[in-house]
């Protein structure tokens, strides 16, 4: 069951949800986490299980970062002790010793990245399925306040950023960083005096192409934001066609299409302008780190200090020195994205889900309701209900009628336990509802809604939706009783259609004697219609009352609706404004007294002012 509270403003932020929105990171900054110590400290328990698999790839990793570094130094050896000399014997040695070397660095990196690939899927399947699981144990107030776009961005877009870090990123981020400390180690080895050119001349290279990558992201993230807006535009002129065409707004819409992707082809040059410009000045930055070395190298084999060998392997090396430093500045923003991604999933995991710590068994329910001085605010300082107190009892219909916002619908969240009240008691039965398991309680409510949300499933499926271990011929039954059966047999497959998107392929009428039947089938003892027919035609209402007459008949029964003529035959009409009851009685009793009732009556059929 849901429900969608109408009695509070909907940019309300309750600080009991746990949970806020972020807002978007300014452009042009790198997102960091908070506190990064900690969202790294709460994903190891998910990598721990594959804490073998990854000293293995450690392992690999290592292997490989000595095998790149082999390459090199056996070309110099080649070249000091065969090509220089002239001495070709054992030049095919070597060289198949650097095939093998080149080999084995490439298929360990392979295996390496195929084994982490599998173990961050692994790994984040358990986050996704730990934070949907736990996103079906939070009460309602968090949905409220925390938008499903916003949700869905923890499920997608959080959790594959962790998943590019821990997949790509920490594999590159380890081999970057042994490959550095082993070229710098190998460099020393070979010369001193080359090392030292080659640690001076890195760090200028570094600063280079972290200038523009930096200006490179700042291109990319204006790109992403003005692609944002601009698919934004789109989707609004395709769902808003009729619209747009009713009030001809298809030159406003081309225009704001244009300036929007105008904005999409000027941060698009800007940002590939930067990125063209990174490959050319990394070449040009590396072919000078060359000369250096060269230089340098040709100086001192001039004077017997180093060989041609040398020479050659500091080259590669040097090479090879400048690909870790650009990998690790790219890498620190992806890292830093993925802990700020970690900490916003975790932050959902660990706000408390739903207490229900009642222990109480709720017996066959007679269906006897009672509010007794009944507080409640969705915010401090801000009581939607006050000092609320009604009596249903077994088998009667209680109709709620008032203004928009006099807390009828919050009537309805609070007896199903979607909140809490402040003060005071509900009771079924006469026992309080706060004893009583919440999953006891709503099986024994049934509720209908103005906006009544359908699956895509078949319809078979989606009436079944109340009451699971239902056969299909229960479901079919259900259906007949809703007076759906007919439409049901008109549609494709019948009770085996498919249904689309939020059931977009009925029509508005045919899904509530959908949500009808699927509530006939839950058997409810207790039943809830929240404007059950406020969006439907006069003869489609019709239809729906005779059938919410047949689901009524012997239970319980709280409706809420605008249409007055929909409830001339309740026991009761608690008309309810501020969140009190003002006037309290049967239909035709309250319209003798002529008081709110009578002229909100009026105001529908003969055309009095209230």
């Amino acid at each position: 069951m849901t429900s969608q509270s109408h009695d509070r403003a909907p940019d309300t932020r309750d600080v009991r949800a746990g949970f806020m929105p972020r807002r978007p990171a300014a452009v042009g900054r790198i997102e960091k986490a908070k506190d990064p110590r900690h969202a790294l400290v709460r994903l190891l328990p998910y990598l721990r299980p594959y804490a073998r698999v990854l000293a293995l790839v450690l392992g690999l990793i290592l292997l490989y970062t000595l095998l790149g570094l082999l390459g090199p130094y056996l070309m110099g050896v080649a070249i000091d002790r065969h090509i220089a000399p002239k001495q070709l014997d054992g030049l095919g040695l070597i060289a198949l010793l650097m095939l093998l070397a080149y080999l084995l660095n490439n298929l360990f990196q392979a295996v390496s990245g195929w084994l982490m690939a599998a173990v961050s899927q692994d790994a984040l399947k358990q986050v996704r399925q730990d934070l949907f699981t736990h996103l079906q144990t939070l009460p309602l107030s968090f949905f409220d306040h925390n938008p499903a776009g916003e949700l869905m961005s923890r499920l997608t877009n959080d959790i594959d950023a962790i998943n590019q870090a821990v997949s790509d990123n920490v594999v590159a981020l380890l081999a970057s960083v042994l490959s550095l400390v082993g070229i710098l180690v190998a460099m020393f080895v070979l010369d001193v005096w080359l090392a030292l050119a080659s640690v001076l001349v890195a760090p200028i290279m570094f600063l280079f192409t972290n200038f523009v990558a930096r200006y490179t992201r700042r291109g990319f993230r204006d790109l992403q934001r003005s692609l944002g807006e601009m698919n934004g535009v789109m989707e609004e002129a395709i769902s808003g066609q009729k619209v747009i065409q009713a009030f001809r707004r298809n030159a406003s819409v081309i225009e704001n299409f244009r300036v929007a992707n105008d904005k999409v082809f000027h941060a698009g040059v800007y940002a590939n302008s930067y990125a063209l410009l990174l490959m050319p000045l990394t070449n040009v930055l590396g072919n000078f780190f060359v000369i250096v070395l060269a230089a340098l190298g040709g100086w001192l084999a001039l004077r017997g200090l180093v060989s041609v060998g040398i020479i050659a392997t500091f080259i590669i090396y040097g090479q090879n020195f400048i690909q870790p430093l650009r990998q690790l500045a790219n890498m620190y923003n992806a890292i830093q994205a993925a802990l700020a991604g970690a900490e916003r999933v975790f932050a959902i995991i660990d706000t408390p889900a739903e207490i229900d710590d009642a222990a109480a068994a709720l017996p066959e329910v007679r269906g006897d309701v009672a509010f007794a001085g009944v507080e409640f605010a969705y915010t401090a300082g801000a009581p939607i209900l006050r000092n609320m107190t009604l009596h249903a009892r077994a088998g009667e219909m209680v109709a709620l009628v008032g203004p928009t916002g006099a807390g009828k619908t919050t009537i309805i969240n609070l007896l199903t336990r979607f909140y809490e009240i402040d003060d005071g008691a509900i009771c079924i039965d006469g026992v309080d509802i706060r004893d009583i398991k919440k999953a006891d309680l709503r099986r024994r409510l049934g509720l209908v809604l103005q906006e009544t949300f359908l699956f895509s499933a078949t319809v078979l499926e989606n009436i079944r939706y109340g009451r699971l271990d239902a056969s299909d011929e229960e479901c079919i039954e259900a259906a007949r009783l809703a007076d759906a059966d007919h439409f049901i047999h008109q549609l494709p497959q019948g009770y085996h259609t498919l249904l689309s998107e939020r059931a977009g392929n009925l029509s508005q009428g045919q899904r509530q004697l959908l949500a009808i039947a699927r509530a006939i089938l839950a058997d409810p003892s207790i039943l809830i219609l929240d404007e059950a027919t406020s969006s439907v035609d006069t003869r489609t209402e019709a239809r729906i009352q005779a059938a919410l007459l047949r689901l009524m008949r012997g239970r319980t029964s709280f409706v809420i609706a605008h249409r007055l003529s929909t409830i001339r035959n309740a026991d009761q009409v608690l008309v309810i404004d501020g969140g009190q009851i003002v006037e309290q009685g049967a239909h035709d009793e309250l319209l003798a007294r002529q008081g709110v009732y009578y002229h909100l009556y009026m105001s529908q059929f003969k055309g009095v002012a209230i």
